[in-house]
Formats: C-alpha cells, structure tokens, sequence
C-alpha cells in the first residue's frame, strides 16, 4: 500500500474513522517491527562475553584402554568449539575451559535369547566433563555423558567399533556442547 493512499481514496480522504484505523494499522506495524526483534546467534552457541575457550586432554581412565580414543575425543570437542562458536581456541586456560577423562569402554550383552545366548550387544562409552566459565560460574557444571549403540552379537565388537565409537563420540561431543553453550 502506498504512503498516500489515504490521499488518494476518496473513501479514506472522507472518512474520519476509516481514516485513524489506516494510521492505527500503520503505527502498528511500525511499532512491531521496531520493538519484536529476536537476538540469536546463527551457531546457535551462547557465548555471551566470552573470548576464549580450552579444552584439555580426556586421558582414558576406563578399564578397557584404547590408545587413540583420548586425543579423538579431545579433537572432536575443540573443533565442534570452533566450528561452532566465535572463541578463540586457547592452549592454556580459557574463559570457558573442559577437563575431563574418559569413565567407560565397555560392550555387554543385553538381549539374551532362549537359549541364553546373547542376540544383541550394548557398547557404550562415558565421558566425565569438568566444564568452567570464568564469566559466569552458574554455567559450571561437573557431570558425565554416556551414549551407547546396540550391534548384532553375531559380529566381533572388532568389527563394529569404529563405526560406533564414531556415533557415539559424535553424540557425547553434542550433549557437552549443548550443555555448555546451548542454554534453552
């Protein structure tokens, strides 16, 4: 609708009433456009004043040690950290800082058929987290995240491990970021 088109209806131009409805409508619109705006962060992270961020080395300290799983877990939550966010990865201590160590490797049966023999295996990994914002210590939090993957215990855990542990190292990665950064 054009600026003067209460200027140029002669039904508006004669008409009082419609004529403050046509000014209501438009102070309207401008008010809500003016005062509805909606802040988001397009990652999706609230990292508020924040600057930096550390994560430290997740030493593996579960019964069933692999090698690479520590530097594997390290690596995916610092590149989630700066794929995700505006912080600058730090090697000391950041603003925002994850320590931790690996609680758990384990693969378990957890479907037993009639014959007693397992139909399917549960594998499972926990991560304790040590998360600390210096900016805001009421977004501290100490916990542990476990995720787990069930596979057919026809197959060696051999066979399924690095498709797993991928799964669920992506998943773990996902829940400590969300809890740091991603508060709903």
């Amino acid at each position: 609708m054009r600026a003067s088109a209460a200027k140029d209806n002669p039904e508006i131009k004669d008409n009082p009433v419609k004529i403050i409805k046509w000014i209501s409508i438009l102070l309207l619109a401008v008010t809500c456009n003016n005062s509805c705006k909606i802040s988001y962060s397009l990652s999706g992270a609230n990292t508020g004043q924040l600057k930096t961020v550390s994560v430290q080395y997740f030493p593996n300290r579960a019964s069933i040690i692999k090698p690479a799983l520590s530097q594997y877990i390290t690596d995916e939550l610092r590149d989630k950290c700066q794929r995700q966010t505006n912080l600058s990865l730090v090697n000391d201590i950041g603003q925002a800082n994850f320590d931790g160590e690996i609680t758990a490797y384990t693969s378990r049966p957890v479907a037993i058929s009639g014959n007693e023999t397992a139909s399917l295996n549960r594998f499972s990994i926990s991560v304790k987290v040590k998360y600390t914002n210096a900016l805001d210590p009421d977004m501290n939090f100490d916990e542990t995240f476990t995720h787990y993957e069930d596979y057919d215990s026809s197959k060696s855990l051999d066979q399924v491990e690095s498709e797993l542990t991928e799964l669920i190292v992506e998943r773990i990665v996902e829940d400590i970021f969300n809890k740091a950064f991603v508060n709903w």
